[in-house]
């Protein structure tokens, strides 16, 4: 056993100790609440999430004849708000600074609230999760391409949805490529693990990051605080709300220091009747970004000037989209356009100018509907289609301005459509259960030609390619008791590959003969399935325990590939013998979301069959077969194997509200995370997060929070044995402050404010992300002031 993993069991140790002692101090003092303190501490809305299961929980249903009484009660209801259009409900997020815990899902979900993205900031999903317990960012370009990594998995095992279809883009054909969902147009974040997996498809088997706004709108938008919340079909809004038109806007802007960055974006709101409309628009611009120390650790000859050369970004993006609401349901639309120009870090990157100009256009469809029925309760769908395109720009010879072009293209056109059925709940006498049904088809044709090598089989990364899925999933809830609640899920779904790949190694060829593109047509049939249970615990606590099997087909890029990838450094040889990844694991949980001690803590296990990665050969490469070996090459050599490996470790952050002062609340908070992945030799998986630590003091009240955290990431020395180097410890100290509230409209117009302060990296040390393949080259920011101001109307 590692000396890492002795030190993360001896610091979990003492983290479960402490969290003992803190709950049993929390429990104790809870009844001895000042009026103010548990108003502020104890009642806390709770946390309404989208993404983890396809099941909505609704009111206790009849326990007799219980899908007659419900559709009674809609038709009551119906009748009631004679057809009227619902209306957006009051929010009910957590106060700003208030830890969201998921105590009703089966398995860990991290929430990042709307307060939380706008006082946070970043270009990137990966840059927001960054320091999020289990999670952290790709990093390979801060602030322009950086992909969540959950766990210790990224890229083919993390689903990145947006409103609840796939993200499309290119994020997860290479490390460089920028996820085409801006945080600036984003309201709420979930990061989902565990059985929830299933509901988007084994590609999803390490999690699914869903990141949701309202450009399809699912209500009207609310303009008079008076209008009632609306939940189809059990809530009516006022009658006026479906006949008075209305219109609500939001600005977003702020300033950052570290990059000179400038970022603001426009969401405008407006409907009546049984209509909805949304439109928003959205730019950000930044400037090589400065940095505390020199970045390149291999080549001390180069001369920097405090910034990270060739790290400046551009990015824009807009959408409109609508919805037409009728009796029981909606259906609405959406099409966006997403475009990003950003320039890749690093002593290559910098050399050649290499930038990456992408471009996605993106049409969404999703609806809703309640029938009549006494069988069906809910019917959803989601649709989408992607159109996809970025080239990679760069001087073909450093030496030579005049040489500047593309390098590459990726496209990527994709189609989704996903619909779901949810049956009404029924009495099944040991316990009232609830189905859900779920069928998800996609299409993905994917290309990446290089102008370079035009006309000869090594044209691009890979030829062009084309996949299918089809899959079926069904999730069924047992409510045994109030406090006992279990779960069973499966999924099956046939995939369909069509690429080509160069019979290799070419040492095999007879007489020198020149190597031939193969066609590849394999097709894979994975199946999971997931068994959960949830039980309530003593002192408001929850208690989770959940074992998976989940299969995952193998994608094209670890099929299909046969040349240089620049994102890497490697020269990828993809393999078309794959078989099936399998990943059998078990997670347990303890969660408490109320009162004035709030925390969650998980520990898993999980062990792969046949586990997918690069195997680095040690062999050298440049653009083509034939240079492997050749001395001076810059590539690595690297093949897509399968060894079978185990991950294990847990995840802990808790919050307490220590006392009242100064007319508002003062706590603590920590947090604790480690992964320790190993191949079955023992020798360990590449890229692997380090053991992470940290905690802070915070003061808030119905206006202000005020919060200083620092997290210590400990030196990451567990690392492959080829081509990885040990990456340093590093402390990373935080400082916020933030102001929230109701403004008069006879201002200027707007009816809410939020601003504030957020100090990044106020010790400037050096920071290197162990999961990036850039990080011996790439530092991330250093000290930095971020301003931002928030406006309603």
């Amino acid at each position: 056993m590692s000396f890492q993993l002795r030190r993360a069991q001896r610091l979990g140790g003492a983290s479960l100790l402490l969290l003992g002692a803190a709950a049993t101090s929390a429990f104790a003092q809870e009844p001895a609440q000042t009026p103010a303190q548990d108003k502020s501490s104890t009642e806390i809305p709770a946390v309404t999430v989208t993404a983890p299961s396809p099941i909505v929980r609704r009111a206790a249903v009849p326990s007799r004849n219980s899908g007659r009484g419900m559709r009674t009660a809609r038709v009551r209801n119906r009748e009631q708000t004679a057809e009227a259009a619902p209306a957006a409900p009051v929010p009910t997020t957590p106060q700003q600074g208030v830890l969201p815990v998921v105590t009703n899902q089966f398995a860990t979900v991290t929430v990042v609230p709307n307060d939380e993205i706008r006082r946070e900031g970043g270009g990137q999903l990966g840059d927001i999760l960054f320091s999020k317990p289990g999670i952290t960012g790709s990093s390979f370009a801060p602030g322009a391409s950086s992909r969540p990594i959950i766990r210790g998995l990224d890229v083919n095992r993390v689903g990145i949805v947006e409103n609840g279809t796939n993200s499309g883009g290119a994020s997860d054909l290479g490390e460089d490529h920028f996820v085409p969902v801006d945080p600036l147009a984003t309201n709420q974040i979930e990061v989902v693990r565990g059985p929830a997996a299933l509901r988007y498809g084994s590609t999803s088997i390490g999690g699914v990051v869903s990141a949701t706004n309202n450009r399809i709108p699912d209500a009207l938008p609310s303009c008079a605080p008076s209008f009632q919340s609306y939940g189809l079909p059990t809530k009516a809004p006022l009658a006026s709300a479906a006949t008075s038109p209305c219109v609500t806007a939001e600005t977003r802007t702020a300033f950052s220091s570290v990059d000179r960055g400038v970022e603001s974006g426009v969401l405008v709101d407006t409907g009546g009747g049984n209509f909805a409309f949304h439109a928003d628009a959205y730019g950000r611009t930044t400037s090589d970004y400065a940095i505390p120390g020199y970045p390149y650790l291999n080549d001390q000859s180069r001369s920097v000037n405090g910034r990270q050369p060739n790290s400046a970004t551009r990015s824009d993006g807009a959408s409109i989209g609508g919805s037409y609401f009728f009796q029981g349901g909606y259906i609405g639309a959406s099409i966006t356009q997403n475009d990003s120009l950003y320039h890749i870090p690093g002593i290559d990157g910098a050399d050649h100018n290499t930038r990456i100009d992408g471009h996605q256009t993106k049409i969404n469809v999703k609806g809703e509907y309640h029938p009549d029925a006494a069988a069906i309760d809910a019917v959803r769908f989601w649709a989408g289609a992607t159109d996809y395109r970025h080239n990679e720009l760069g001087l073909a010879d450093p030496a030579d301005l005049n040489s500047d072009g593309i390098r590459q293209t990726f496209t990527n056109k994709e189609q989704e459509i996903r619909t779901e059925v949810q049956l009404m709940p029924f009495n099944a006498r040991f316990a009232e259960v609830t189905t859900a049904l779920g069928f998800q088809v996609g299409h993905q044709e994917l290309s990446a030609p290089s102008p370079d090598n035009p006309g000869t089989l090594f044209n691009g990364l890979w030829d062009p390619n084309n996949s299918t899925r089809v899959a079926g999933y069904a999730f069924n809830e047992f409510k045994f008791t109030e406090a006992t609640r279990a779960q069973i899920a499966g999924r099956i779904e046939h995939v369909e590959l069509h690429g080509t790949t160069p019979d290799f190694p070419a040492d095999y060829l007879p007489n020198g003969a020149p190597q031939a593109a193969i066609a590849r047509n394999p097709s894979f049939t994975p199946k999971s399935g997931s068994i959960g249970l949830l039980q309530d615990l003593p002192g408001g606590m929850v208690g989770s325990i959940t074992a998976q099997y989940v299969e995952r087909a193998p994608k094209a890029a670890e099929l299909f590939s046969r040349g240089g990838h620049d994102a890497t450094a490697t020269f990828d040889i993809g393999n078309p013998n794959l078989t099936i990844e399998t990943a059998k694991s078990v997670e347990l949980g303890v969660r408490r979301a109320t009162g004035p001690f709030r925390f969650e803590a998980t520990v898993y296990y999980t062990h792969f069959d046949n586990f997918i990665y690069r195997r680095l050969t040690g062999v050298m490469c440049d653009d083509d077969f034939a240079s492997c070996g050749n001395p001076g090459a810059e590539l690595n050599q690297a093949v897509y194997s399968q060894r079978n490996a185990n991950f294990r470790g847990g995840e802990f952050q808790s919050q307490l509200d220590v006392g009242a002062f100064q007319g508002g609340i003062w706590g603590i908070e920590n947090q604790l995370d480690f992964v320790r992945a190993t191949f079955s030799d023992g020798t360990n998986v590449p890229r692997i997060p380090p053991l992470r630590m940290g905690g802070g003091v915070f003061w808030r009240d119905d206006n202000w929070l005020m919060r200083v955290n620092l997290l210590h990431a400990f030196a990451q020395n567990n690392v492959a044995v080829i081509a990885e180097t040990p990456t340093a410890g590093y402390n990373l100290l935080k400082a916020e402050v933030s102001y929230k509230t109701k403004l008069d409209r006879n201002w200027f117009g707007a009816r809410e404010m939020m601003a504030g302060i957020v100090g990044n990296n106020l010790l400037n040390e050096n920071i290197r992300n162990s999961v990036s393949y850039t990080k011996d080259e790439v530092l991330m920011p250093g000290i930095g002031v971020r301003a931002f101001a928030n406006f309603k109307f």
